[in-house]
């Protein structure tokens, strides 16, 4: 999704962002660092933007009352993009904006990094993007280095692993209007007490295009057969497998959605179908999220589902059976000498 092979960090401000509920705060670098070193421009490129090479989802901007101007993000962004200038300043009203926010006593307090960057490529196009780092976690390091009589060893207690991003996004100069182009890690939220990152420091929500709209169809699919249907019908192991192969193929093979094809050529069955689209529309109620019924399918979006529709059948702790396709060559049966339950499997030939 995400290309820095052309890309430059033209301008870098660093901060130190506390938790005031923890009674710690925070500490401004007076002025921004042009990064002249190549060898260092090109480590911070790394630990910056790399994580962002395998992401799909592209958010933006929001604001409850869809005054995109009272996002104190957006704002202070779309002045650094039309006056550079302002970059520094800006940089420490964000970091003064994150301290306000990040006040869970869980979040940990760390450097706050702003970058602006040229010639960033997100969906083959070159912008400038800013983006925002955050390291929360710090590292021991063992430094081994030359002596007149051998080597010498040393450490770096409180270092930080350039493979290892914390949290970070990339704001792209484009599309100003809809909210920018901009995009998301964050590898510390795992709980909701430190879901501050996306939600309440940049308020975002996810861009409403063909590759969220995939991976919304197939996620609501997925969740109806694993779980919905069984409330309203007694369904095999088996079967639920076949019609996650069936929606999996369905969305490898056509270049379009259309729910009622997909209805009729996955399910194919009238009480099934009624019941899927009850279920799509009860989700887009609780969620209060639209889920289309007609649009173009996203191959990226398939492809990142694809592992998440597992056709594996988990027999005890002593068998997986890995159903690709016709169900009806497999069969449960009953062993009443054993006392067990048993598949029985048809194949032509081994390989």
């Amino acid at each position: 999704m995400v290309s820095f092979f052309e890309s430059n960090l033209a301008e870098l401000s660093v901060h130190h962002v506390g938790n005031k509920t923890n009674e710690e705060y925070y500490s401004f670098s007076e002025s921004s660092m042009h990064v002249e070193d190549e060898m260092l421009n090109q480590l911070l490129k790394q630990y910056f933007l790399s994580p962002f090479q395998k992401v799909n989802e592209v958010y933006r901007f929001t604001q409850h009352s869809n005054d995109l101007n009272s996002n104190e993000i957006y704002r202070l962004v779309s002045e650094v993009f039309a006056n550079g200038g302002k970059f520094h300043e800006n940089s420490q009203e964000i970091a003064k904006y994150l301290f306000e926010v990040a006040d869970h006593p869980k979040v940990k307090g760390g450097e706050l990094y702003v970058g602006y960057f040229e010639n960033l490529q997100i969906e083959g196009d070159l912008h400038d993007a800013i983006g925002f780092f955050r390291s929360e976690s710090k590292e021991s390091f063992i430094k081994v280095y030359p002596e007149q009589s051998g080597f010498g060893i040393s450490y770096e207690q409180h270092g930080i692993n350039i493979n290892k991003l914390d949290k970070g996004c990339l704001i792209f100069n484009t599309e100003k209007e809809e909210g920018y182009k901009v995009v998301v890690i964050d590898t510390t939220s795992r709980t909701s007490d430190a879901a501050y990152w996306k939600d309440q420091f940049l308020m975002l929500k996810i861009r409403n295009d063909n590759f969220n709209k995939t991976q919304n169809v197939m996620d609501v699919y997925k969740s109806f057969v694993t779980e919905k249907l069984d409330q309203e019908f007694d369904v095999e192991k088996t079967d639920k497998i076949d019609l996650l192969n069936r929606s999996m193929k369905y969305f490898k093979e056509k270049e379009t959605f259309d729910i009622d094809e997909f209805a009729n050529e996955v399910i194919a069955n009238e009480e099934g179908i009624e019941l899927f689209k009850n279920y799509k529309q009860s989700y887009e109620e609780e969620f209060d999220t639209q889920i289309a019924d007609t649009f173009d399918i996203s191959d990226a979006a398939v492809k990142k589902q694809a592992k998440d529709f597992k056709s594996i059948l988990k027999l005890d702790k002593n068998f997986h059976v890995y159903i690709h396709g016709n169900k009806e060559l497999i069969e449960k049966e009953y062993d009443a000498e054993k006392g067990m339950n048993c598949y029985k499997l048809y194949f032509k030939e081994e390989q």
